[in-house]
Formats: structure tokens, sequence, C-alpha cells
């Protein structure tokens, strides 16, 4: 199987995203390994967050689950293809992106390196999927709700959407039985508080939860 392959079949496998957007990355080693045992298979950095590529690239090493094949490593908010090139070279799995730069998804299919550019519209997701999207963004999607990605689908059934964007506890199994393959969540699930004072066990019981959110309501598909 193709690291690309393996790298979407696992963030569709744990189904949640966490989106990780901090001012201080100095404990990601520990945020990340508490996330991975809530449930987690996929985790997003974002280039927003300072020293971000410096700590993709400490995960990669110190994070056993990111090299094996256990669970994903990706960065987000990629604006452009020098972005995402960096990113890449400092071992990204996955790039995620909260808008449609066709520039970058075209390095990323070139690359070989699975892409998830963000869109609202209609026509921006088809345009997205079209040029090589693996999984599209939508967002924010707090705008749209569970319901836009039950009419999106009923006509476009091939697309594979991530809600971004307002998805907390209380709806992400909603946008999981309305079709979305997996969902991305920020400040639910990564809260700041937890991560400055190490509370690791209450980061990986809240990813416990989501993931259980996520199961459940593929169960009741």
């Amino acid at each position: 199987m193709e690291p690309s392959q393996r790298t979407i079949e696992l963030l569709e496998s744990g189904g949640v995203v966490p989106v990780v957007r901090l001012p201080d990355l100095s404990r990601a080693a520990a945020m990340a390994q508490a996330l991975l045992d809530g449930g987690v298979t996929a985790l997003e950095l974002t280039m927003t967050s300072p020293g971000a590529l410096e700590a993709l690239a400490l995960l990669r090493q110190e994070i056993p689950a990111f090299s094996d094949g256990a669970a994903a490593l990706g960065m987000g908010s990629v604006l452009n293809p020098d972005m995402a090139a960096a990113a890449i070279a400092r071992g990204a799995q996955f790039i995620v992106a909260p808008i449609l730069d066709l520039p970058t998804l075209g390095l990323c299919v070139d690359r070989n390196v699975p892409a998830m550019p963000g869109a609202f519209t209609p026509t921006e997701i088809q345009t997205a999927w079209t040029a090589g999207a693996a999984v599209v963004k939508v967002f924010p999607a707090t705008k749209l709700g569970p319901s836009y990605f039950r009419d999106l689908l009923a006509p476009l059934p091939h697309l594979n959407l991530m809600p971004t964007g307002g998805v907390d506890l209380e709806n992400c199994g909603d946008f999981i039985r309305a079709g979305a393959v997996a969902i991305g969540v920020g400040s639910a699930l990564v809260r700041k508080d937890w991560v400055d004072n190490g509370n690791w066990h209450a980061l990986s019981e809240q990813a416990g939860r989501f993931a259980t959110a996520i199961h459940r309501a593929r169960a009741a598909e």
C-alpha cells in the first residue's frame, strides 16, 4: 500500500483530526501522545502556530506512531506552494488548507502527498476534487451545518468531505451521519489550558469522547 493511501485510511479510520493552533508548541510531543492515547489516528499542526515546522519534524522523530504507520501527521493553514514544500520537507504526511489554491494542490499531487484544500460552495468543492484533492475540507462548517453535507452528497456522492470550524461533541455525529468521512476539530478538543497545564489525562479523555461519538454515528448509519 502506498504511504499516501495509508494516510487517507488513517484519517478516515479514526474519523477525528485534531487541529492544533497554539502560541506555544514546546509541549507538542506530550500533547500528541495524549491525543493518540485517546484514539486519534491523524493530527494536524498549523502554520499559524510559531515553530510549527520544527515541531512537525520533532514529532516525526519522537512519536513512533507517526513513522510506523499507526498514525498520520499533517500540516494545516498552508496557503501556497512554498509553505507546502517546506512542510513536506519536514515530514508532513498530508497538507490541509483553509482555501483552494490550485498551485498548492498541484504540488501536493505531484509529490503524492494527500491534500485537503478548503472550499465552501459546491463549485469550489468539485473543483478541488477534480484537481486531485484527497479530501475536501468544508470550511467554515459552522456556517453550513450537517444538512449541507447531505444536500451536497446527494448529487455528488463521490466526494470525500471533512467539516472544520464549529465542530464539537454535540454535532460531530450529525456530520458523520450526513456523509462526512472525518471531522476537523480545534479548540473543542485541543484546549489551550489543558496543554499549558500539562493536563494530558483530560486531553486523552476528550479525544476518546470524540472517537466514541464518531464510531457510534457510523454504526447508526
